[in-house]
């Protein structure tokens, strides 16, 4: 019987096996060449699992591709979207599209964790949503949607046990994302109270992480979305021949003209009427953002975990603050002193630590044609923005010199009110 047992399953068995040796090796199985076209489809692509993977970010970011943090501003494809002018005009760079609807600063840090290698001494772009920063932080079923446990286990098997990793390990066991391997969150709990990890949590998790490495090689690029290459393109046979910003300026105002001709808000026609018309219709959205505030929240903090980052691994990067529809925000009560108020905060956090280049917009949402709606930029938005990003990347830059302090993680800094934010200088000098 036994005999029997055996030959039906021993088959099985020794498959199972193989295929865990196989994927639990540590070194590449040849699968590691990724195509110029997958790369381009990739870099515009915002798709979930090349956010949550390595394989195909980190060749692209080796092939001159550079990363472009942020969040749903890169889905609104228009002819000066930084990834159509880039193509259009054969420029040196190409934008890698890092992020999508939800994504926020602590998905952002653990997206370096496995591409560090492509960050290192090199240079970035990152946007700043003022609407990161509610009072309850990132949504935890957002940050699930994008979470990936390779991401977290390549962190883990390098964490250095200092403010940033606690910090970084205590947020991630505040998300039930990070209950989905048993074994990761006992990890965490470890890193999260200070101590170090077993001789046994190290050797699963190098175990772990050699797994879904081999993993990301063999299924990332498959069924790849295309879609958002095909729109690049068809945005790129819009713009004229050569660059010239009073052309593209002009051409600009009249496609902006033309999209947001049927509301008062300068809001592209189509967001209009799928997502607001109705709501306006019956008054449920006058002043519903009255007592909507950006400046207490434990985003900060968790912002500070990528200022951190960048600053370990040297990376010069431009930061830009887009602007809120200025139409929409006195519609809806948003406050305009609350913007300015958060602009201050986010302006220290970035300068006292050594981050100087900001493009700063938030005083531009009443620019024609500069929001494509309420909150994201459009085609004038997009050509300012344009302005400061190629010189940035095209041109040598002075390398910044950072001064990273861990206050930026306390309660104390998360909740600061702006108006003690002089004050809080002065205690900080």
């Amino acid at each position: 019987m036994a005999k029997r047992l055996l030959r039906i399953f021993g088959p099985l068995i020794l498959a199972a096996v193989l295929v865990f040796a196989v994927l639990a090796m540590p070194v590449k199985l040849g699968f590691s060449h990724v195509s110029k076209s997958h790369e381009r489809q990739a870099a515009v692509s915002l798709s979930p699992n090349v956010l949550r993977g390595k394989h195909i970010k980190e060749e692209a970011l080796k092939d001159g591709f550079v990363p472009f943090f942020g969040s749903s501003e890169w889905s609104r494809f228009d002819p000066m979207h930084p990834s159509v002018l880039a193509q259009k005009y054969h420029r040196d760079y190409r934008p890698f599209l890092l992020g999508a609807r939800g994504s926020q600063s602590l998905t952002q840090y653990f997206v370096m964790q496995n591409i560090q290698g492509q960050l290192r001494n090199k240079k970035a772009v990152f946007v700043i949503s003022p609407q990161w920063f509610v009072k309850s932080g990132t949504r935890k079923d957002a940050f699930g949607f994008y979470y990936s446990q390779l991401q977290t286990a390549e962190w883990l098997t390098h964490f250095r046990s200092d403010a940033i990793d606690q910090y970084a390990a205590q947020r991630l066991l505040q998300m039930p994302a990070a209950q989905s391997d048993h074994f990761i969150y006992a990890a965490l709990q470890r890193v999260a109270s200070g101590k170090k990890l077993t001789d046994y949590q190290r050797f699963y998790l190098q175990t772990r992480k050699n797994m879904l490495t081999q993993e990301d090689q063999f299924f990332s690029g498959i069924d790849l979305p295309s879609q958002n290459l095909k729109k690049v393109n068809q945005q790129a046979q819009k713009l004229p021949t050569h660059y010239s910003y009073s052309a593209l300026d002009a051409l600009g105002g009249r496609l902006g003209k033309a999209a947001t001709n049927d509301n008062r808000f300068g809001i592209s026609n189509k967001f209009y009427h799928q997502g607001l018309k109705k709501e306006l219709k019956h008054g449920k959205l006058k002043d519903f953002q009255k007592n909507l505030s950006y400046t207490k929240s434990p985003e900060f903090a968790d912002f500070q975990l990528c200022l951190d980052q960048f600053a370990r691994l040297n990376t010069n990067v431009l930061f830009i603050i887009p602007p809120v529809n200025a139409k929409w925000q006195k519609y809806t009560g948003l406050s305009a002193s609350m913007l300015k108020q958060f602009d201050e905060k986010i302006h220290y956090q970035l300068q006292s630590q050594g981050f100087n280049n900001i493009v700063d917009l938030s005083d531009k949402g009443n620019v024609p044609y500069f929001m494509t709606d309420t909150i994201h930029l459009g085609w004038r938005g997009w050509l300012a923005v344009d302005q400061r990003v190629n010189p940035f990347l095209t041109k040598q830059q002075e390398q910044p010199k950072y001064s990273i302090n861990d206050k930026f993680y306390s309660k104390k800094w998360q909740q600061l009110a702006p108006s003690d934010l002089k004050q809080y200088e002065n205690e900080a000098k």
